[in-house]
């Protein structure tokens, strides 16, 4: 029985995977990631294909971008089947976007696996996440001394948003390409904006940065886009 890896590899430059991941990632037999949307490479995998090597097994395990519950576990389960028969011939190294235990796509692999097989065996090695890659690409510190920060990993309601900020001293949103009009809306409100920053696909050779936003009420944004808020 095989080891299964989950290996944080970072938010896009594949320079940033850890010298343990890289090490672990390269020796399984065995290197799953999430699939990508469309057919095309998910995140991850783009990181990771310049270090495989030609003798491992890809497995691409298919996690829908959906909120129906039965339906998530459906996929969940059916990934970790795929994972379970990959173990019983080695280990198997899961290249996770970012930090393995931020809101990853390895946790409901894992739990799901650990349910349904108590014996399996699992270790993980963290990765950098997107707000610290962002901070790094706009050249700031994400935090200092005593500064609160907070994370909104989605926005569904202008409510959450007005809450974070009467709390947090640094906000990041994540996922807001879909949202960005109305959180600008707010930001405008409480005269944030020009202490706001937008990272696009950072540490990529294509990343965008947009800083003070007073003139950006709009913005066409991808889905990897993420939002830096210097509240205080």
């Amino acid at each position: 029985m095989g080891i299964l890896y989950g290996i944080g590899v970072g938010v896009g430059d594949p320079e940033l995977i850890t010298v343990k991941g890289l090490r672990l990632l390269q020796q399984a037999p065995v290197v799953a990631f999430p699939a990508g949307v469309g057919g095309k490479p998910g995140m991850a995998e783009q990181i990771v294909v310049s270090w495989l090597q030609p003798q491992q097994t890809r497995l691409s395990l298919a996690f829908p971008y959906v909120q129906d519950e039965a339906e998530l576990l459906q996929a969940w389960q059916a990934a970790a089947a795929q994972v379970w028969q990959s173990l019983q011939q080695g280990d198997v190294a899961f290249a996770c976007e970012g930090d393995i235990s931020f809101y990853s796509t390895f946790t409901y692999l894992a739990q799901t696996l650990q349910a349904a097989h108590p014996d399996v065996m699992i270790q993980t090695v963290p990765g950098i996440c997107s707000p610290m890659a962002a901070a790094s690409v706009l050249g700031i510190p994400l935090t200092v001394r005593t500064q609160r920060l907070m994370v909104l990993p989605a926005l569904y309601r202008v409510s959450d948003l007005e809450a974070a900020l009467q709390q947090a001293d640094v906000l990041v949103l994540m996922k807001v390409s879909s949202v960005y009009e109305k959180v600008w809306s707010v930001l405008k409100q409480h005269q944030l904006l020009q202490q706001s920053h937008v990272v696009v696909r950072a540490t990529l050779p294509d990343q965008k940065v947009y800083s003070d936003l007073r003139d950006r009420p709009s913005l066409d944004l991808p889905y990897f886009s993420i939002l830096v808020v210097q509240v205080r």
